[in-house]
């Protein structure tokens, strides 16, 4: 409380003269006098006018007079009581506020805010900045269009979103731009944007997140103290901030939450079988892994990789020809028209390509989505493809 009472006093010292001051009462009342000071807890206020809904309290027979907020009057004002104080246009409300700003972009889990709030606290949202995704440029609004695939299907595609908690089961709030909510329950508040795939998206939304400050109760609300003290043991200016504190991964997918996430609701593994044409260049999966999780793949069929290395499987053909020499495949070491692998990023960048052949199994080294391609430099003469099956667990 003594900072609370510091920071009121270096306010007041530099504002000292100011004739035309201004409080907003929690109430709707607004109060205009000169504040003299802060005493024994207590905002002190030399009241000019009184207003409330509208009209402005002069006298006594003004409507809901209050005792001692009659001009000329003296009062004492907790701050439990006060909204936000104006002294001569410049106001004081940035004090109430917490303010962190994050980068949003779009990946494979929900980006966290670092900020931690609890039931009934409001927080405001604001947000700038664009995600390009293919053709389309984002903004925190979003699109015309509804994403199905999109955590809120029915919401445009791209629209900041937020959730309060871990649990799948939280609701989410549609953010956009500019938003403020009270929220209903204690917990992390993450963001991402509402948009199904994020695989082709770059850039991000820079949002700005300002939550009020928990001021600490007084010890006189309890039984146990009647000398009005403060409770210093919540102090809104302490410099613990348990805010940067790491939270637990929020995936977009519930069913991709890993085994050991206690809030893991459906651990079944993920099982996908797709063609991988001679022709590809490289082919979607539709499989968005997370660093860890354990791939198990298996390919059969054959394919024509060329005149030169003919009719192979998915260990691929010799290396013959110009690729060969200058090392133009993706993998120059394996054999044409072999089955190869990549992660494509959610930054858009890609890892380095993976010999997959008949059969692999591995455990995923970075979040993203699993691209499938036959090795190769020249996909004219191609024909063919192989049959391949995915199990992520």
């Amino acid at each position: 409380m003594k900072k609370i009472i510091l920071a009121f006093a270096v306010t007041l010292l530099l504002v000292s003269g100011a004739l035309a001051d201004t409080i907003y009462l929690r109430d709707g009342r607004v109060v205009r006098g000169t504040v003299l000071g802060f005493i024994n807890g207590r905002i002190v206020v030399k009241i000019t006018s009184v207003s409330s809904t509208g009209a402005t309290t002069t006298s006594s027979t003004s409507p809901d007079p209050r005792a001692g907020e009659e001009p000329g009057d003296v009062r004492f004002y907790r701050p439990a009581e006060i909204d936000r104080i104006e002294i001569e246009g410049r106001s004081l409300d940035e004090a109430r506020f917490v303010v962190r700003t994050v980068q949003v972009a779009l990946g494979p889990n929900w980006i966290d805010s670092g900020v931690d709030v609890k039931r009934g606290q409001l927080v405001q949202v604001r947000a700038t900045g664009t995600i390009y995704a293919g053709r389309a440029r984002i903004t925190p609004d979003g699109l015309r269009s509804p994403d199905p695939n999109a955590p809120l299907p029915r919401a445009a595609e791209g629209i900041l979103i937020g959730a309060v908690g871990n649990d799948s089961d939280s609701p989410i709030v549609e953010l956009g731009s500019s938003h403020d909510f009270t929220a209903d329950r204690d917990g992390r508040l993450y963001l991402t944007a509402n948009r199904g795939s994020y695989t082709d998206a770059r850039g991000a939304y820079t949002v700005e997140v300002r939550t009020e400050r928990q001021l600490p109760q007084r010890r006189s609300d309890t039984a146990s103290n009647r000398n009005d003290q403060p409770d210093d043991a919540n102090d809104p200016f302490a410099t613990d901030d348990r805010r940067s504190t790491p939270a637990a991964v929020r995936p977009r997918n519930p069913n991709d939450r890993a085994p050991s996430d206690p809030y893991n609701r459906n651990p079944a593994p993920r099982d996908v079988s797709i063609n991988v044409l001679g022709t590809s260049r490289g082919t979607d999966t539709g499989i968005d892994l997370r660093t860890g999780d354990r791939v198990a793949i298996s390919a059969t069929g054959r394919i024509v990789a060329g005149r030169r290395a003919g009719e192979v499987g998915p260990e691929g053909g010799n290396a013959t020809g110009v690729g060969a020499v200058f090392g133009t495949r993706p993998m120059p070491n394996a054999g044409v028209g072999a089955l190869i692998g990549y992660i494509r990023l959610s930054d858009g960048q890609v890892s380095q390509p993976f010999f997959v052949g008949t059969q692999l199994n591995f455990s995923s080294p970075a979040d993203g989505r699993l691209i499938l391609l036959v090795n190769d430099d020249n996909y004219g003469d191609n024909s063919g493809s192989f049959n391949v099956r995915v199990v992520v667990n």
